[in-house]
């Protein structure tokens, strides 16, 4: 057996009881596909993902990659190359793409649920198979030449980057400073130093194609300071006859070094280097310079993977733990401690072991729901947008736009806390050791936070572009939904309802308070109050993150007590209302105090000396 455990049974509890997918599958745009057919999907990829996809992790942690810095390539661990293989065999990454490209689409709720499998089972996997996924923003942005390119990146499997941090600019992408030049033939030539690039290069894929933000040199009206003056480049690994896609001769892009890194190590995290030994060719995404909107596409689709992987990670370390207090003998009941003589129990038997298995539970079930909810809104964005509702399809995108940096900076705080904090101490001494699969999560997991922006760029953008920009419109809308669902349900859920309109009001308080830092922004020149907004923009974003869990469990037990009162006796219902009452009274009291917090707060740390540190 391999160290993954998946949870089918919620992920189809998810789709089609809370979220009704089978409803979704019915538009004329999944006519392939019905929930039988979804159904079967998920379990043959549940199946791939604990035996083959899953069997090289521990290996590939181990050994690495093998970086050759004479010749600038990576070379993976054959174990994980047969892993890879049998991923991309499987074809399931056909799911992402459109038919036009030789996919069947899936709804954006099925996708997600699907990754979440091979993202818990061997997450590097999933991120150099992002290729295909990668060619549709080629496709859907690109010139009708570079949609032919699409398809043959397709067809051969190549593997895709996202080229965006600098060694000197970090996560302000603005201060980027690798350029571009203009050729005769309409190519461009990049030079610069990129650093942090996931999967950079890797010997699984005969062609890789880099998507590169650069900063066009000597063209008018472009390639000015900021963000604004960066341009979007696919530039490959090796240059490809763009009719047929044979390869020929090696393009001047390498892998200068291969970072050594606390976890997630069979990832080629890479320096790149463009035109060092010779010319980086590149060539102009769409022929237009709206590099910045255009790399957007591909970010917050990652954006929404590494919630996913957090997600993943938390639920199977969950269910080893599970396993594991189940089968440990350790200590005597709590009520019987003092008699030496009584018998011994398993540790699920003890307090504060239940009482952290339920967290657990809580923030790995509440969050693989959140995920289905924020896809739910991409399948009406979608869909609308088919049907040709464009004001339906904006609202949509909208709130998706809400929930993104959420789902992102809330799951990889929440996942990495709950594995490192309460799984690893279920399993004690033993969660230290190799032996079991726990410490390479806590490692592996710790990057969620920080790749894709870090938790307080994730937290400025949703006060800054998600709330303050719309007006709080799409905040609203789900404040709103949240607000009509717990004005009634079943008797045996009163007491949550009760904490969830609470908690609502809590984070609508943290908001308030912040008004006078808005206004002060909206003067032209911010006072130091201003300073609230960064204060206490990740606090709100996580309090935000936990009402929407909450909110979520409700909706899930709310379903779950219906089956219950229908005569249903089956144990995963009942525990559905368990986690959602404990999570009520555990967590969301939480929320009061960080309003009180926000509200009672003061810039002592901003008008502190720096030697004050």
């Amino acid at each position: 057996m391999t160290h993954y455990r998946h949870n089918l049974r919620d992920l189809e509890f998810n789709l089609f009881e809370v979220f009704n997918t089978q409803k979704t599958l019915e538009h004329s745009a999944f006519s392939e596909l019905d929930t039988d057919v979804a159904k079967e999907i998920l379990a043959q990829v549940a199946h791939l993902a604990e035996n083959d996809i899953a069997a090289s992790y521990v290996e590939g942690d181990r050994s690495g990659t093998d970086f050759d810095p004479s010749t600038g390539t990576v070379t993976l661990p054959d174990a994980v190359k047969k892993s890879f293989a049998t991923l991309m065999e499987g074809e399931f990454w056909r799911l992402d793409l459109p038919d036009e490209l030789g996919g069947t689409y899936a709804p954006r709720s099925l996708w997600w649920a699907m990754s979440e499998l091979i993202l818990g089972a061997n997450p590097a996997l999933f991120m150099y198979a992002a290729g295909p996924s990668f060619a549709t923003t080629m496709w859907e942005e690109g010139t009708e030449e570079q949609k032919k390119w699409a398809k043959i990146a397709i067809e051969k499997q190549w593997g895709a980057t996202m080229v965006l941090t600098e060694p000197d600019a970090g996560s302000d992408v603005g201060s980027a400073v690798t350029k571009a030049y203009k050729q005769p033939d309409g190519s461009w030539h990049l030079e610069g130093v990129k650093r942090f690039i996931t999967s950079g290069d890797h010997d699984m894929a005969e062609n890789l194609l880099h998507y590169v933000l650069a900063r066009p040199v000597g063209e008018e009206g472009v390639g000015g300071p900021g963000t604004k003056g960066l341009s979007l480049f696919v530039v490959p690994k090796y240059l490809f006859d763009t009719e047929t896609g044979e390869l020929g001769e090696r393009n001047g892009v390498y892998a200068t070094n291969v970072e050594k890194k606390m976890g997630l190590k069979i990832s080629a995290t890479a320096e790149m280097t463009f035109g060092d030994k010779s010319p980086a060719k590149g060539w102009l995404l769409g022929d237009t310079h709206e590099g910045i909107r255009q790399m957007f596409l591909i970010i917050e689709y990652a954006r929404m993977m590494v919630g996913t992987k957090a997600t993943a990670a938390l639920s199977t370390g969950y269910l080893n733990a599970l396993d594991y207090a189940k089968s440990r003998v350790q200590g005597a009941d709590l009520r019987k401690a003092s008699d030496k003589t009584a018998p011994r129990v398993t540790v699920i038997n003890h307090p504060d072991v239940r009482r952290s298995l339920f967290m657990q539970k809580a923030y790995s079930e509440g969050l693989r729901a959140l995920i289905c909810y924020t896809a739910d809104w991409q399948d009406k964005s979608r869909l609308a947008e088919m049907d040709g509702d464009s004001e339906e399809a904006e609202e949509a995108k909208m709130i998706n736009d809400l929930l993104l940096p959420v789902i992102k900076g809330c799951a990889s705080e929440r996942g990495y806390e709950m594995l490192s904090h309460e799984t690893l101490q279920t399993f004690g001494g033993s969660g230290f050791l190799q032996d079991y699969p726990i410490e390479q999560y806590v490692r592996d997991s710790k990057i969620d936070s920080l790749y894709e922006g870090t938790t307080a760029i994730q937290s400025l953008d949703f006060l800054f572009r998600k709330i303050l920009k719309t007006q709080g419109a799409s905040l609203m809308t789900v404040a709103t939904e949240i607000g009509e669902s717990v004005e009634e349900g079943s008797d045996e859920l009163e007491g949550a309802r009760a904490s969830v309109k609470r908690a609502l009001g809590d984070v609508q308080g943290i908001l308030e308070a912040l008004q006078p830092a808005f206004m002060s922004a909206m003067s032209g020149e911010p006072g130091e109050e201003f300073y609230e907004t960064g204060l206490h923009s990740r606090r709100l974003l996580l309090a935000t993150g936990d009402l929407l869990i909450a909110w979520m469990l409700l909706r899930q037990a709310e379903v779950a007590q219906k089956k219950i009162d229908a005569g249903s006796d089956e144990e995963f219902y009942k525990g559905k209302v368990s986690v959602a009452k404990f999570f009520a009274n555990e967590v969301l009291p939480r929320l009061t105090a960080d309003r009180k917090i926000v509200e009672n707060s003061d810039l002592t740390i901003m008008q502190a000396s720096e030697e004050s540190f």
